[in-house]
């Protein structure tokens, strides 16, 4: 067969878009489209696959094989050479099909008598669609061109799809973007919320991907390279000297649109007949399928700049900017690949809920999402790419799930969900202002976790007894520049102010291992968990502490001032925190400055190794806050971060538990204050288990006070120590079905 030329395949695409223009149903569009290619190309056979479930690939189009396998022949992923493509998503080219690894012979599509197969995915931004398949008698590989060709039509076929031209009966053949769809991902935020997808940047929407005059369309992606690369080079020159790792990323994304293989490769798209937003998409499409597939951290980075720059020149091209004029719901549900904190605070209280396809549970958007108390869910795989604006959505925070679209039985059943949890709010809204006295007389101090002045509403309506633990990072994290001393003694004041006299403690910053701050150089630390950080950093690095901690002695004026010092490994790390703290209280008084009438220095104890510390240390600390997320990753070696591994320990494991009772056995011998801070101190079951093995003080979000008083004020904690007893005695692995019996009986 003769070499095609790029003209005829420009032919092929005309073609194609002279029959996508016609009228029909989806099927007829489908027919014809196999029809032509086949022609076009002088091969017996065209085929067209597509998705019909996440891994089920249904027949639904063909040239040259039995039409009675049509809608009949299903294939899944990895199955057969078909199969194969849609597993790896790369081209198959042999000219011996039946002797290839992995050929299934489909006996009811009369495919013996044909040798040679070219196959290609249909894909769009990393989302698999379906396969496209040509075949011959003649055993022979098809040719570069040919095999160009095949792809520059997948990609066409892909965004017809996207565009609806494909619809018809049956599950591969459904309009999409209109069946429900359930997401599973992580817990970043606990609660529930119904309402309206708003998307954080709305998906580009390409409406024209064939093109008739190549050179128009060079020249039009010319013109949106040279004003993307100005844009680029004028944010380059704008970046802060110091900020290493934002300059990185601007110099990378000016390396991409200075590439002439990028550039190369669009025009080559072009020619062929792609217009200059599908060959833009086209290359994009091929960034996201590599980086999905690149184990190496720093190339999938990289990856992930050529596709951020390619969206920015898809915005150029089609005018699809972020502001598309779109009226924000009432209700919104943000949906996002991913955020950073000051993008999600800009937002602030009107959304019901956040959604992102990466994210982490300790990411800065999950700590403001839960300063701000909206429901959070990350790692939801691909819903950017299926959501659309004003999708109903339902966000149930506390299993990990996302429903889209959904069936109207599931959104009446978690409304009923919702209804539950209300009605219980207002039951616990009844003994707010009650204590959290246990049924033998035990006082329990609830207070909440806070981090923005905007949590400090909640602190009279939770039923709060203060502020266990104010995290001062986010006012760090949400800017581009390190904050001023006056700036920071103001905004303490305000919480102090808000809080209405009770205690508030200020954990000095906590930055470091998942919260780098973006004027801060990264560094490159094979487990950031466990290396420069917090505490680490700060001592290190004694300017910003030393600000710091002025800030917070000034703007107590005269109160009391509550400061803790976070991730303290060792006694010399207290003793030295400490001692830069005095020596700020002496600078102060030396200068005429009112000084704050008390002040208690404590430790957040969140490595097992500050549990054995010498006993001068829990006699010099004036308290101690259990950090209980990080000391239980540490506890069990189980990155709180890797999904397979942090669900793997329970923690009501005896364990862990008797670990606590040691820290409570040597804080009650030296008559210290300890506290238990982190997300199970918020969940009822664990706080009566914390409670029972002695500790009296529990820091949480303010939505979980409710809870978790209602369960202590009908408990005896007496029992409850009994039955955590009888456990450990017989050797069980963890408390919780024992307890959980037990509170089944008392009820």
């Amino acid at each position: 067969m003769p070499e095609r030329t790029e003209t005829e395949s420009r032919k092929l695409l005309r073609r194609l878009q002279a029959t996508l223009a016609e009228a029909g149903a989806g099927q007829e569009r489908l027919d014809r489209i196999t029809h032509i290619i086949a022609d076009s190309l002088g091969c017996e056979v065209c085929s067209i696959y597509l998705f019909r479930d996440a891994i089920t690939l249904e027949l639904c189009a063909t040239e040259g094989l039995a039409q009675e396998a049509v809608h009949v022949t299903r294939l899944r992923v990895g199955e057969g050479l078909v199969g194969r493509v849609a597993s790896r998503m790369r081209p198959v080219n042999t000219d011996n099909a039946p002797a290839e690894p992995g050929f299934r012979y489909m006996p009811e599509t009369g495919e013996e008598a044909f040798t040679s197969f070219l196959g290609v995915p249909i894909q769009r931004l990393g989302e698999k669609l379906g396969v496209l398949v040509i075949q011959s008698k003649e055993a022979r590989s098809f040719t570069d061109d040919e095999l160009y060709a095949i792809e520059v039509v997948a990609m066409v076929l892909a965004e017809m799809t996207e565009l609806g031209a494909f619809v018809g009966e049956g599950e591969a053949m459904s309009a999409r973007h209109q069946q429900s769809v359930v997401f599973h991902g992580g817990i970043g935020q606990e609660g529930a919320a119904e309402g309206k997808v708003w998307l954080h940047e709305p998906r580009v929407v390409i409406t024209n991907p064939i093109a008739d005059d190549p050179a128009e369309e060079r020249k039009r992606l010319n013109e949106a390279v040279d004003k993307l690369r100005m844009s680029v080079d004028q944010m380059l020159s704008n970046a802060p000297k110091g900020d290493a790792e934002q300059i990185e990323v601007l110099q990378a994304y000016r390396m991409f649109a200075n590439s002439r293989g990028w550039m190369r490769r669009m025009e080559e798209d072009i020619e062929r007949g792609l217009s200059a937003e599908a060959a833009v998409e086209k290359e994009q499409s091929t960034a996201r399928a590599r980086m999905q597939t690149v184990p190496d951290a720093y190339l999938r980075e990289r990856l992930h700049d050529l596709d951020d720059l390619s969206n920015r020149l898809l915005r150029q091209l089609t005018g699809q900017g972020a502001d598309t004029g779109a009226q924000m719901p009432d209700n919104p549900v943000l949906v996002a690949r991913n955020i950073g904190p000051a993008e999600l605070l800009d937002y602030g209280r009107s959304l019901r809920g956040v959604v992102l396809e990466e994210g982490s549970v300790a990411s800065h958007a999950a700590i403001v999402a839960r300063a701000l108390a909206i429901p959070l869910i990350v790692h939801a795989g691909r819903i950017t790419q299926e959501a659309l604006n004003g999708d109903t959505i339902l966000v149930d925070g506390d299993a990990g799930v996302v429903h889209l679209r959904p069936e109207e039985t599931v959104a009446n059943a978690f409304r009923d969900k919702i209804a539950m949890r209300t009605a219980a709010q207002e039951r616990y809204a009844s003994i707010r202002d009650k204590p959290a006295e246990t049924l033998d007389g035990a006082h329990i101090a609830l207070t909440m976790n806070a981090g923005l002045m905007a949590d400090l509403p909640s602190l009279p309506s939770s039923g709060a007894e203060g502020v266990g633990l104010f995290r001062t990072e986010l006012q760090f994290l949400t800017r581009s520049t390190v904050p001023k001393r006056g700036e920071l003694a103001a905004l303490y004041s305000r919480v102090m102010d808000a809080a209405g006299g009770k205690r508030v403690c200020f954990r000095t910053l906590d930055i470091g291992s998942d919260k780098v701050l973006p004027y801060m150089k990264p560094q490159d630390e094979p487990n950031p968990a466990l290396g420069w950080r917090a505490i680490r950093l700060g001592l290190d690095k004694p300017g910003v502490m030393r600000m710091q901690l002025q800030a917070l002695i000034r703007a107590a004026n005269g109160r009391p001032l509550t400061v803790m010092f976070p991730f303290i490994a060792q006694f010399e790390e207290f003793t030295a925190a400490r001692d830069h703290l005095l020596r700020e209280l002496d600078r102060e008084a030396a200068l005429g400055h009112p000084l704050p009438e008390s002040v208690e220095i404590g430790a957040m104890l969140e490595t097992p190794s500050l549990a054995f510390a010498p006993r001068q240390f829990f006699e010099m600390a004036d308290f101690i806050s259990i950090g209980g997320n990080d000391l239980k990753q540490f506890f069990f070696a189980a990155d709180r971060e890797n999904e397979r591994v942090r669900r793997r320990y329970d923690t009501l494991n005896v364990s862990f538990l008797t670990f606590l009772g040691q820290i409570v056995d040597r804080c009650t011998d030296t008559g210290t204050p300890l506290s238990f801070c982190g997300e199970d101190a918020g969940r009822p079951v664990e706080a009566l288990c914390f409670a029972a093995m002695g500790l009296r003080a529990l820091s949480m979000r303010p939505a979980s006070i409710g809870p978790v008083k209602s369960l202590l004020r009908r408990v005896d904690l007496r029992e409850a120590r009994a039955v955590i007893n009888e456990a450990q005695a017989q050797g069980a692995q963890s408390v919780r079905p024992a307890v959980m019996e037990w509170l089944k009986r008392v009820g």
